[in-house]
């Protein structure tokens, strides 16, 4: 019997911004055994709400039950699986970088100007970079840096939204 296909779903939810409403959607998923690969929460335009944005990997199967048991949710206004939809998604990378050589300088500035990242704060032996894209663009970026020696670093998980051109609104829950 062939294996159901599992790939990285990115689910859009929107909930009441109260506390304890972000823990009730993690304790679905771990009461579950779901894993969450990247998690980002923040205010929307209306202050009473917060927009999560999750990256979980599954089958269409196990997607439609995390979707079906999020709408289930009190604190959950609407829930949208935004993988297989026409959208805009980002993450946010900070990385430091040691830049110990004039050479190491010049590569990390290239790379910037590349990647259309900048540099954002910097010290005598490193440089601080801030780089948004796809997940491919930063990963991109990642393995070019590495071997210039990566000092510390931070990565959003991704946030997403469908395209105003597609035309279509949130499902309701």
């Amino acid at each position: 019997m062939e294996r159901p296909l599992h790939r990285k779903h990115v689910i859009s939810v929107l909930v009441e911004n109260q506390p304890g409403a972000l823990a009730r959607i993690i304790e679905l998923f771990s009461s579950r055994g779901y894993n969450i690969e990247s998690l980002n929460v923040g205010r929307t335009e209306d202050p009473t709400i917060s927009r999560i944005t999750m990256v979980a990997k599954g089958d269409e199967h196990t997607i439609e039950q995390i979707v079906k048991q999020l709408r289930r949710i009190i604190d959950v206004f609407k829930v949208r699986d935004l993988t297989d939809k026409k959208k805009l998604d980002r993450e946010l990378l900070i990385i430091r970088i040691n830049v110990d050589s004039n050479e190491k300088k010049e590569e990390v500035k290239r790379l910037v100007d590349i990647f259309g990242a900048q540099i954002v704060d910097l010290s005598q032996d490193t440089y601080t970079v801030e780089l948004t894209g796809d997940e491919e663009q930063i990963d991109a970026f990642l393995e070019l840096i590495k071997p210039l020696g990566i000092r510390e670093m931070a990565r959003t998980g991704r946030v997403a939204m469908v395209r105003a051109l597609q035309g279509d609104t949130f499902d309701e829950k």
